[in-house]
């Protein structure tokens, strides 16, 4: 049930705003001590305030996406997840749900008598579990585990990236708006987020590819 700012009265939102600044004024004075302290004033005053009007003209330019670029790989994402699920669906001799944690454990586990990595290790459904890093153990030892991490790897491209990022543009502007923080990674380095457009994958060529559509 939560409104924006810009839907709360004024007579309501003024004294919140009010003491808001007010605070941070009280703040200044031990903050700046400290920056003192550590010898940070040329840091702050040369690079981190000035930084702040960059990324605000960043943040109202935005980002332009190549949507037909998405659309049509999001397609050929589509079609080759297919062939992957067809694949192993042919491989068991029986279609099962493939995202299905459970449904996979007995795949893997029972109908293709793979050994799970860890016997003493179970999910609260009493199944072994199918994660990442149980997958990866077992890559080579069974077409079908090394077809289930390619799937999962492109469904995790096409779901966050692919299809997520072209709706996220702004219908009045045509691009995406992310936000910029000079505060939000303890390295110090910049981070992005709403959406985050950080962390474009880079590591396999599906991902790189993404990275085209920019």
């Amino acid at each position: 049930k939560q409104i924006s700012m810009a839907e709360v009265a004024i007579v309501s939102v003024a004294p919140y705003a009010a003491a808001d600044a007010e605070t941070t004024l009280r703040l200044m004075p031990i903050l700046r001590a400290e920056l003192e302290r550590v010898n940070s004033m040329k840091l702050m005053d040369e690079i981190e305030m000035p930084l702040i009007s960059v990324l605000a003209d960043m943040e109202m330019i935005g980002v332009l996406l190549d949507l037909s670029f998405f659309k049509t790989m999001s397609g050929e994402l589509a079609t080759r997840m297919a062939g992957i699920e067809k694949q192993v669906f042919e491989s068991v001799g029986k279609p099962f749900n493939i995202n299905s944690t459970q449904q996979l454990s007995d795949i893997l586990f029972t109908r293709l008598r793979l050994e799970p990595p860890d016997k003493g290790k179970k999910t609260a459904s009493g199944h072994y579990s199918t994660s990442a890093d149980i997958l990866e153990t077992l890559s080579g030892k069974h077409p079908v585990v090394d077809w289930i991490l390619e799937h999962r790897e492109l469904s995790k491209i096409k779901s966050t990236y692919v299809e997520a990022l072209p709706a996220a543009v702004d219908s009045k502007t045509g691009r995406v708006h992310t936000s910029y923080s000079q505060t939000g990674a303890v390295t110090g380095r910049l981070s992005s987020s709403n959406p985050n457009l950080q962390n474009i994958p880079i590591r396999t060529e599906e991902g790189r590819k993404v990275r085209n559509g920019f």
